[in-house]
C-alpha cells in the first residue's frame, strides 16, 4: 500500500544535511583543569558558537570526578571530544586547537 505524498512540500535546495543533523550533542572528556583540558572547553565552545550558533550542547565530563563514564565511550586518552549526536558516533583526540581538522572530523564543512 502506497502512502499518499500529498502532504510533500516542493523540494528546497539548501543544506543536504537538514533535519536530523540540526543538533549536536557534544560530550567532552578532560582529567582535571588541566591546560590541556582547559584549551579544549575554550576551542570547543569557540568553534560550536561560530559553526552551530545554539544548535548545540556540550557535556564536559572531568574523568577524574566519574572515572566510569570513560569505558561507556571506550576513551582511551584525554581530551577526546565525542559527537553524539547526530549519527554516527565520531571521536576526536587533543584540545581541538587545529580548527579546520575539528571542523571537518565533525562534518561542519558547509554544503557546496
Amino acid at each position: 500500500m502506497k502512502k499518499s505524498s500529498a502532504k510533500k512540500s516542493p523540494a528546497k535546495k539548501g543544506p543536504a544535511k537538514a533535519g536530523k543533523s540540526d543538533f549536536y550533542r557534544l560530550r567532552l572528556y578532560i582529567a582535571g583543569q588541566t591546560p590541556n583540558s582547559v584549551t579544549a572547553i575554550a576551542n570547543l565552545k569557540k568553534i560550536c558558537e561560530d559553526k552551530l550558533k545554539g544548535k548545540y550542547r556540550i557535556e564536559v565530563v572531568d574523568l577524574l570526578e566519574k572515572p566510569q563514564l570513560a569505558k561507556g565511550d571506550q576513551i582511551i586518552a584525554i581530551p577526546t571530544l565525542v559527537r553524539r549526536l547526530p549519527p554516527p558516533v565520531k571521536k576526536i583526540i587533543g584540545n581541538l586547537s587545529k580548527t579546520e581538522s575539528v571542523i571537518v572530523g565533525l562534518d561542519l564543512q558547509p554544503v557546496r
